[in-house]
């Protein structure tokens, strides 16, 4: 039986974003980082001083790696990009969808050892199960990995690196496989949870050191948590309807942080949740390791 998790959650960045999402703990610059996917924005905020800074890139940004070497690897609707934070150079690697005009790259993390990875979505409203699932290397080699989701999501991976976490943010499921640092394969796609309704849909996702599994319930306004096992052990309600991704950070690592979304809200709704689409912190009483960085 889940539990609700007495929590204070906070608005620290009143954002107003149109899809805040990618929210990702620098922990070498003590600072945030996340995106506004259609808006092109990457934001980074630095809590001890309250600075905020924002880079406008000329396509929608779905999301974002720190990079072993600086600055930022970028999964953009017009594919893998390198991103200098100084000289604001944005330099295009690959695109892994040319042909699927309708397809955006959409939730992406960087692996324990340093590949990066990012699936793709169908943007049309019908949403058909044409979205795919990439592994970047640090050569810059571009991998189809998986395929036939509707809104590939939730890319995390459990503490000893031996798991991979995905989801289909329109198909209703999480899934689990089997994963190889050594050579980035992947096993048979396993269904880890099945969505229920008043969970809401399964959204961006993050690992604790505990091995369980953090899901932002969009739709529902809360951030799910899960067992190793799938079982759904307790949540988060946070005062937005549409939480849209997690990540730990903090200088010790225990401080959970939450993009959410304001896009097609409507007056009503936008009324009861002024702060939507901003950022919200809270302190779940676990911790994670820190991001880890691509190599390429």
């Amino acid at each position: 039986m889940s539990k609700r998790l007495n929590v204070a959650v906070e608005c620290v960045v009143d954002a107003r974003n149109t899809t805040g999402e990618s929210p990702l703990w620098s922990a070498r610059e003590s600072a945030l980082y996340w995106v506004d996917i259609p808006e092109g924005q990457i934001h980074r905020w630095r809590p001890a001083t309250g600075e905020l800074q924002t880079w406008r890139l000329p396509a929608a940004v779905g999301s974002i790696g720190l990079r072993e070497r600086g600055g930022l690897v970028v999964a953009m609707r017009t594919g893998f990009h390198l991103f200098d934070l100084d000289t604001e150079a944005l330099t295009f690697l690959c695109h892994p969808e040319p042909e699927l005009a309708g397809n955006r790259l959409n939730d992406g993390k960087v692996s324990p050892e340093g590949r990066f990875w990012a699936g793709t979505m169908d943007e049309r409203p019908e949403k058909e199960p044409i979205g795919s699932l990439y592994r970047l290397d640090a050569d810059h080699r571009c991998t189809r990995m998986a395929g036939g989701v509707k809104v590939s999501n939730g890319l995390a991976w459990s503490p000893d690196g031996r798991t991979m976490y995905h989801s289909d943010s329109r198909g209703g499921a999480i899934f689990r496989y089997t994963y190889d640092p050594e050579s980035g394969a992947i096993g048979e796609r396993k269904v880890f949870v099945t969505m229920q309704p008043q969970w809401g849909r399964p959204d961006g996702g993050a690992t604790d050191e505990e091995g369980c599994y953090w899901s932002c319930g969009v739709s529902a306004g809360r951030i799910n948590r899960f067992s190793p096992s799938g079982e759904l052990i307790e949540y988060v309600e946070v005062p937005v309807t549409h939480p849209t991704m997690p990540c730990f950070g903090g200088i010790d690592g225990r401080t959970l942080y939450v993009t959410s979304l304001r896009e097609n809200l409507g007056d009503a709704e936008l009324a009861k949740t002024p702060q939507a689409g901003g950022v919200f912190v809270l302190e779940p009483g676990v911790a994670a390791t820190p991001a880890a960085l691509y190599k390429g």
